[in-house]
């Protein structure tokens, strides 16, 4: 079996534009991967597009050497751009095998190890000026309850604003009051994941901490911009509250300086940035050395939820999994036999390779578009973090 091509398809979701790889074969074989990054849509189709020429010919089963061609071939290292054109062919491969062998992806990655796969709910869905700008207490608390409505027993919030490098009370007071909101509006038993969005730096993030900490949150993710990793070891120990990271980092030496400073709880590596399947199942084989567990990153699209929850069967130390609810109204019609999420979590899945596949027609009728450029000041004018 030999590659005869490699294209893309950009689906715009309001929030993201969606880039779909498509991987076809001489034997008439189609897989589908997932390379979507916010406001780089441009550059990771053209970076498809130039490893394309790299394994054109090549078997698509020899994963592994067709993803060191890619990685190695083109002398520099790719970055985040070039990761996530890689990890969404790296995914059609694996599409391509499971077909070609007729089973589940999950069955090559070592069979399941679990018999369902538990989802939470990120409560912005498509609105992104909402989520990441004005949610007042009363919308969070209101979305929450939706996301209860339809299942979840875990949602996400972002409750942590644009932070100072130093802060007084009023930020804080705002966290307490977003946190508790949803807490009340969920009950004792739901968790409730928090997202410092890498906006404060280790002082102010351990006073969210103090802030949120008797609400019991099950994690809070990125409590330091990601490059501080022993920023985020200095808040690990000076709070109860688990934490996460890894959204930002990029292969399995990104991950390195975060195992051996036993910075978090939990690690987030995200399938269609950090190398795909392999490179994502290696990175969470080394957190299980560490005792640490695995939560991927996925606000992305359906076939990216696809490659996840694949992983998520197959991988013991991997404990909950990020989707969007209620991105786009349309988010499953892009798909041929999408996931159902049920009660808040998702059956194994029964067809061959990913079990999907990109309806193309549908998938045309919502064509890129620019995202929404956001700008993000503090009062003074200052550049904040997002």
């Amino acid at each position: 079996m030999k590659i005869t091509n490699i294209g893309t398809i950009v689906v715009n979701a309001r929030m993201r534009n969606w880039v779909f790889v498509k991987v076809e074969t001489d034997e008439g074989l189609t897989g589908w991967g997932e390379a979507s990054l916010e406001w780089k849509t441009r550059g990771v189709v053209g970076c498809v597009e130039d490893l394309t020429p790299l394994i054109i010919g090549q078997d698509p089963r020899r994963i592994e050497h067709l993803y060191q061609i890619m990685n190695r071939q083109g002398f520099f290292r790719l970055g985040v751009v070039g990761m996530s054109a890689l990890s969404g062919i790296e995914q059609a491969l694996w599409d391509i095998s499971g077909k070609a062998l007729g089973v589940p992806v999950y069955q090559l990655l070592g069979g399941a190890v679990r018999d369902r796969i538990r989802m939470y709910d990120h409560l912005g869905g498509g609105e992104m000026t909402s989520l990441y700008l004005d949610d007042q207490p009363e919308q969070m608390a209101e979305r929450a309850r939706e996301s209860i409505a339809a299942g979840y027993t875990a949602v996400k919030i972002l409750a942590v604003p644009r932070s100072e490098p130093l802060e007084g009370t009023k930020p804080l007071r705002r966290a307490e009051r977003v946190m508790q909101a949803v807490r009340e509006a969920v009950g004792p038993d739901v968790d409730i994941m928090v997202d410092f969005h890498g906006r404060t730096w280790p002082e102010v993030a351990i006073q969210y901490a103090n802030v949120l900490e008797p609400f019991r949150p099950f994690f809070i993710e990125e409590v330091c911009p990601p490059e501080n990793i022993e920023g985020m070891a200095q808040v690990a120990r000076a709070t109860s509250i688990p934490l996460a990271t890894g959204e930002r980092l990029i292969g399995r030496a990104g991950f390195r300086e975060v195992f051996e400073q036993r910075a978090v709880a939990v690690i987030q590596p995200d399938i269609c940035h950090t190398g795909g399947l392999w490179e994502t199942r290696k990175i969470a084989a080394m957190a299980e050395t560490y005792f640490m567990s695995v939560a991927p990153h996925n606000p992305l699209g359906p076939l990216a939820t696809a490659a996840a929850i694949h992983f998520a069967a197959a991988t013991p130390n991997w404990v909950i999994q990020e989707s969007f609810r209620a991105d786009v109204p349309w988010r499953d019609d892009v798909l041929i036999n999408p996931m159902r999420i049920e009660g808040g979590s998702v059956a194994l899945p029964d067809g061959l390779g990913l079990g999907v596949a990109v309806n193309e027609a549908e998938a045309m009728k919502h064509p890129f578009q620019q995202e929404e450029v956001l700008r993000y000041f503090h009062p003074d004018g200052a550049v904040a973090d997002w």
